[in-house]
């Protein structure tokens, strides 16, 4: 509730979009339209640790309940073979 109604005052702001977890992505999307952007961070891929996100997605998901950038960092950041994480979480992304 509270969050979308931040996301609300915001467009009413003038903003174009918020940054917001993955779980209030369907609720701000009704309330605010298709037009207004999110950011998701705490996008995880299937099988991947949380880390100390507590308020994680995989990048399949976000995209299915209409997110419109997500952030990925440690997961491609700390990979051994970060382009090769890269093009996995586009893969697990294009098969949603």
């Amino acid at each position: 509730e509270q969050v979308v109604h931040l996301a609300k005052l915001a467009k009413e702001a003038g903003l174009d979009g918020v940054v917001a977890s993955s779980r209030e992505i369907k609720e701000i999307r009704k309330a605010c339209g298709e037009d207004f952007i999110i950011l998701t961070p705490g996008i995880r891929p299937a099988g991947k640790s949380s880390d100390d996100q507590k308020r994680i997605m995989t990048p399949g998901e976000a995209i299915k309940l209409g997110a419109d950038f997500l952030v990925i960092g440690r997961s491609i950041r700390n990979a051994s073979n970060p382009v090769e994480a890269a093009k996995e979480i586009l893969k697990e992304m294009e098969e949603n």
